[in-house]
């Protein structure tokens, strides 16, 4: 089969197709024919940095999501040929990932789904959706009533935080820090330059952080009284918050949480298809490429030529 293996630092311009071996199959873990999985910052994180670290199975190949086809079910219950997806619990880490035409894959990370739409779309979901649905429903507890601000509006993640959250019913608030990025967010209520400080120009009850420590205090002077920060993404640069006084900072009355996507469950994904399925959503995608472009689309991901999820297409 094909795949991208790293064993060391790799840049974009470095990854290339290797032929190896399909996954021997064991007790307990599933064998997964890849039709699609999405590129996340994660696996650059991996690539550039992560790789270095003793924890990381070395050669590895990438990639934390997928979706596809049971092609062997070994001795677990699945079934030949059904649909699934798989996400996070070490893929891409831990064992090998998604970026490879076959997958073996621990039973608990594969998940059953009742889905029409294609597996290039059904590629922008796993990861993604999962996250920003534990950080809207399981952290923020999002209702149609709600005023959400998502803070660093202009990713995959924020895509599909908006889609859910306006599907729900609630009213939305999306910022970026460039005026030319207002038409991406135009399902959204209202529309905010960000330039680092906030505060003041807007309150809102549920705020979904997603450029991290490094706009989160600000974030915090957002909050009406009862509200909830959710801090989920890292787009800021700045991975953790020193000096951080909780008394102090998080306002009386308010509330501080992050969602962390390592664990998803049948029953989380069960509710978030069925609600996919009675929306009617599709998910958001920047752009879908062929697995033999792979390249291409990693550089032109780092050189921010696509807005919003790629797919990568098998």
């Amino acid at each position: 089969m094909k795949a991208v293996l790293i064993d060391r630092p790799t840049k974009s311009e470095e990854i290339e197709l290797v032929e190896t071996s399909i996954p021997v199959l064991q007790s307990g873990w599933v064998l997964v024919k890849v039709k699609a999985f999405g590129i996340n910052h994660s696996e650059k994180l991996l690539r550039m940095f992560e790789i270095k670290n003793d924890y990381i199975k070395k050669p590895i190949i990438p990639g934390i999501e997928c979706v596809g086809i049971v092609e062997n079910p070994s001795d677990t219950d699945l079934k030949r040929g059904e649909k699934v997806i798989a996400l996070m619990g070490g893929m891409g880490r831990s064992f090998n990932g998604s970026y490879a035409e076959y997958v073996l894959l621990p039973r608990k990370n594969v998940f059953r789904i009742q889905s029409d739409l294609p597996f290039e779309l059904l590629g922008a979901i796993p990861e993604t959706y999962f996250t920003a649905w534990g950080s809207l429903f399981e952290c923020l507890q999002l209702t149609k009533e709600d005023t959400l601000l998502i803070r660093g509006a202009t990713c995959a993640l924020g895509y599909a935080a908006i889609k859910i959250a306006k599907a729900l019913g609630a009213r939305v608030i999306g910022t970026t820090h460039r005026k030319d990025k207002f038409t991406l967010l135009k399902e959204c209520d209202g529309v905010l330059l960000d330039e680092g400080q906030l505060a003041g120009k807007v309150k809102a009850n549920k705020i979904l952080e997603l450029i991290g420590p490094k706009t989160l205090r600000d974030s915090l002077k957002c909050l009406s009284r009862g509200g909830i920060v959710c801090q989920t993404g890292l787009l800021g640069g700045v991975y953790t918050l020193d000096g951080f006084d909780p008394i102090k900072e998080i306002p009386n009355g308010c509330y501080l949480t992050g969602f962390f996507s390592n664990y998803p469950t049948k029953e989380i994904i069960d509710e978030m298809f069925a609600f996919f399925n009675e929306k009617h959503l599709t998910p958001s995608v920047g752009k879908v490429y062929d697995f033999k472009d792979i390249r291409r689309a990693l550089i032109e991901i780092d050189e921010h030529k696509v807005e919003g999820k790629v797919v990568i297409k098998i």
